[in-house]
């Protein structure tokens, strides 16, 4: 795509995406390709795994009946990250303030592994933030909310070294960026056909949403339901899933 058209296009998308705000869903299309991305309020971000017996949700209608037994309703759900058999998060796993796994420093193949890879987090004093797993170790912090996955989309508006523009592992895709407002931008590919390699996925990131850090968070299986949610029980299990509530009933 000739350079002028590609930035006449990012603007285009840039303004329109000015328009939405936190706790709103927008579609919008980078390079061929429809996504679907939800901004979301701080204070509304949650992460899930384990219920208080220490039994894992692993899918979305479970989720959606344990928060609404609390008093808080979904407004988004998403998986969030790649996780080992079992739905065991393959990395760092933080809620409430409470490190529930530890940061994975491994060398392996897959996607988790392709170094560097990140964490994302909210900090305790409500500033989000997507950071690679080596800056995370050095910074010897516990965030209020993390969570580990791979590989790094973005840091400082630079795309992983390992990405090729032309690669043909084309896949649905899942992530999350943190804008130059520092506002969290959860993404995923609109619909099934609708396929992008890395690279591609963290250009989006980078100019159709300025967000110059992003985390991958999955590939095919992942899923993203966003309110009025739909029949939840058909979808996948997952191991940690990302949730965005409010409290029930709550009015606008």
């Amino acid at each position: 795509m000739n350079r002028a058209i590609r930035l006449f296009l990012t603007a285009l998308v840039l303004g329109l995406s000015a328009f939405s705000k936190a706790g709103e869903s927008f579609e919008h299309e980078y390079a061929g390709v429809r996504y679907i991305a939800y901004e979301a309020d701080l204070a509304e971000i949650e992460l899930h795994w384990k219920n208080g017996a220490g039994e894992q949700y692993r899918n979305f209608a479970v989720l959606q009946t344990a928060l609404r037994a609390k008093g808080r309703e979904p407004l988004l759900l998403m998986n969030a990250g790649i996780f080992d058999p079992g739905g065991i998060p393959s990395g760092l796993h933080v809620e409430a303030g409470k490190t529930l796994k530890k940061l994975n420093e491994k060398d392996a193949p897959g996607n988790f592994y392709l170094k560097p890879n990140g964490v994302f987090m909210v900090s305790k004093e409500g500033r989000a933030l997507v950071v690679s797993s080596s800056e995370y170790a050095k910074a010897g912090i516990t965030p209020a909310l993390g969570l580990q996955s791979g590989p790094l989309l973005l840091r400082h508006g630079k795309i992983h070294p390992a990405f090729r523009e032309k690669s043909k592992n084309q896949l649905r895709r899942n992530g999350v960026g943190v804008n130059r407002e520092g506002k969290v931008i959860l993404v995923m590919t609109a619909d099934r056909d609708q396929r992008v390699n890395l690279h591609g996925f963290a250009e989006m990131f980078r100019l159709s949403l300025d967000c110059p850090d992003a985390l991958f968070l999955d590939g095919d299986i992942s899923l993203m339901e966003v309110a009025p949610m739909q029949d939840l029980k058909k979808v996948n299990s997952f191991g940690a899933i990302l949730a965005v509530t409010r409290e029930l009933d709550a009015k606008e």
